[in-house]
């Protein structure tokens, strides 16, 4: 039997009676988080460690130990997950004790220490087996550096030298495993994440497609577009790159492959979309609930700051796309192609539940609230035709497969919970900021770009809501410090958290487009990243301009709106060139002058926003009329 501390370990492909009877626990378990969250008032503590605790049970059972791991749990797995559920049912039983306990002065039974100290091993064990080494290996060093900081030099150096100070905060409060992270998991996630898996399982994924083959199929570049549009659209219900490439680059990459587009661009564009996903309200890779915890800002209102910049990004990617299309004379869908109004006629009660979400939403009610009331929409509205209509086993299997999906980022945020206790009960957070502003001098632009790289480097490998948690509390006080306020920060790392997805070396999700692309993933994230550079630009104009996160009044958020649009077409020109007249115009001064248009453009003063989008407008008009011209195209650097 092989064992491997670097690699995740492989979800288990449980067959017959097996799988039957794990969807059907996990779907009880589904239940429970339904009944905790949307019928009783329960105590913070006592939700976190049933919801822990169960999800560690099933964990060891359905994710192995390596890559190599057998189909069949092993004695460790049993173990593991038998120690997870004794864990549970004794902080269960003696909650009542532990929640009178005065922390840090109460002395530990011998029990309570055993499975405290357990459920912080099996913390770490979950961890790397859902996320690697990367993230176990973060929370490692955060763990050392709380138990033997009190050894460091100051301005490092801390007065906790006893185990016992760490346990005590990590696991028996809320300000550990048992913390902001997965408590929003456990609540809002699990809900938003069960009405996306709900509406997948009832064909809402297939509808969005065929809507997004519908509008572009048959266009230049036709089968890429439709990658950008259905990838945006299943971002709404999955909120994770990685899995939207696999949902939809399975169908989308194959296609543009089979047509003629290269494996690199193919592998690209379904990156580059599937990254957007995670900017995409109303779930945003999950890390929007947490984000909102963080700053105390009403969920609503993330929904409404990310709407605007994610639909930018995606006219930015779209155009790129479409640009390349021209450049390289792309073909369009080759296949059959159902009409809007074949689509509709047919999947119009996926419309239904998504009506629900922006009603309750704009209606005030809270994030666990609109979620049941979009789920429960999603199974109703599906009665409403013979061809959507879902059976009793298929709400028992998706609810069985929410539970399955949110055990990595269970494991993932629990380990983050760890990080965050740490850095409360030793100060490190501020003092990491503090060094971050005195590298960069103080200077604005400085620290937000030292900011967006740490975030970046943070988030390699990582879930997108682990990459977002660490990046808060590290680099969010640094920003906030030197005068930013909370939301716009926590937006601007939020969306580098997002990016590092496709970022090299790693870039989670172009490893995941590989596979499907049979090409190499560093070839796909770079050519991805270009694809996204829009998303890469936007986080400054958080900063620069709160109006496109609507913060401001209707006009000046539909300004910004309008400049953010001409910006993003601009970026997507610049990046795609294409020299196509015969006046002698060298392409990287015309890019400039774009780069500086677009900045412009999106200024918080009316007057240089109108220079700047005038000037932009103008130099696209210019370039539309040479291109009419065009004799000789011009190869794209990195080509």
């Amino acid at each position: 039997m092989t064992f491997s501390l670097v690699a995740t370990g492989r979800r288990r492909a449980f067959k017959g009676a097996p799988a039957r009877t794990l969807t059907g626990i996990a779907a009880a378990f589904a239940c429970w988080v339904i009944y905790a969250n949307l019928f009783v008032i329960s105590d913070p503590l006592v939700l976190g460690i049933l919801f822990v605790s169960g999800i560690l049970t099933l964990l060891f059972l359905v994710i192995g130990h390596s890559p190599s791991a057998p189909d069949t749990p092993t004695i460790i797995d049993w173990t593991l997950s038998g120690l997870s559920l004794a864990s549970g049912v004794f902080f269960f039983v003696n909650a009542g004790e532990i929640s009178d306990r005065i922390t840090l002065l109460d002395p530990f039974t011998g029990p309570q220490f055993f499975f405290g100290t357990a459920i912080l091993l099996l913390t770490l064990e979950a961890t790397r087996r859902t996320t690697g080494a990367a993230l176990t290996g973060i929370v490692a060093l955060f763990l050392l550096y709380n138990w033997f900081g009190y050894l460091l030099p100051p301005p490092f150096g801390h007065g906790i030298s006893e185990f016992t100070y760490l346990l005590d905060i990590l696991v028996f409060t809320t300000d550990g495993v048992f913390g902001v992270p997965i408590q929003v998991v456990a609540s809002y996630v699990f809900l938003f994440v069960m009405f996306g898996t709900l509406l997948s399982k009832a064909g809402g994924g297939d509808f969005f497609f065929n809507i997004a083959s519908a509008a572009t199929g048959n266009s230049r570049g036709g089968p890429a577009k439709v990658a950008v549009i259905s990838s945006g659209l299943y971002g709404t219900m999955s909120g994770s790159p990685t899995s939207d490439v696999v949902a939809t680059g399975s169908i989308t990459i194959p296609i543009m492959k089979r047509l003629g587009y290269s494996k690199r661009f193919s592998g690209a564009v379904e990156v580059a979309a599937s990254t957007g996903g995670s900017a995409m309200p109303p779930i945003m890779g999950s890390a929007a609930f947490i984000l909102a915890e963080f700053t105390g800002t009403p969920y609503r209102e993330i929904v409404y700051a990310g709407l605007i910049p994610a639909l930018l990004y995606y006219v930015g990617v779209f155009l790129q796309v479409h640009l390349r299309a021209v450049r390289e004379d792309l073909k369009p869908y080759s296949d059959a192609i159902p009409s809007l109004a074949s689509t509709f006629a047919s999947g119009w009660p996926f419309l239904i539940p998504i009506a629900v979400i922006i009603g309750v939403l704009m209606a005030g009610y809270s994030p666990v609230f609109t979620a049941g009331a979009g789920a429960f929409a999603v199974i109703v509205g599906t009665f409403f035709t013979k061809k959507t209509r879902m059976t009793l086993w298929q709400i028992v299997e998706a609810l069985g497969e929410t539970t399955l999906r949110i055990l990595p980022v269970a494991g993932a945020c629990a380990a983050a919970g760890l990080v965050i206790g740490g850095l409360s009960m030793t100060g490190l957070g501020m003092k990491a900021a503090s060094v971050i502003i005195e590298i960069s001098g103080g200077t604005a632009i400085l620290t937000l770009l030292l900011a967006a790289v740490v975030t970046i480097i943070l988030g390699l490998g990582m879930p997108t809501p682990s990459a977002y948690i660490l990046a808060a509390v590290l680099v969010g006080p640094a920003l906030t410090k030197i005068g930013y306020p909370v939301l716009e920060s926590h937006m601007f790392l939020l969306y580098y958290a997002i990016l590092s997805a496709l970022t090299p070396p790693i870039a989670v999700a172009a490893l995941a487009a590989a596979a499907i692309a049979d090409e190499d993933p560093f070839v796909i994230a770079f050519d991805a990243m270009r694809l996204a550079a829009v998303g890469f630009l936007l986080p400054f104009v958080f900063i620069w301009n709160p109006a496109i996160l609507g913060q401001g009044t209707a006009f000046e958020i539909a300004r910004v709106a309008t400049g953010g649009a001409i910006a993003a077409c601009a970026i997507a020109v610049s990046f795609e060139w294409i020299k196509l007249g015969r006046s002698g115009v060298t392409a990287w001064p015309m890019r400039g002058a774009l780069v500086a248009g677009a900045t412009a453009a999106v200024a918080p003063n009316m007057l240089v926003a109108l220079i700047g989008s005038t000037l932009t407008v103008g130099i696209m008009a210019f370039l539309y009329i040479q291109s009419r011209d065009n004799t000789a195209p011009e190869t794209a650097p990195g080509e």
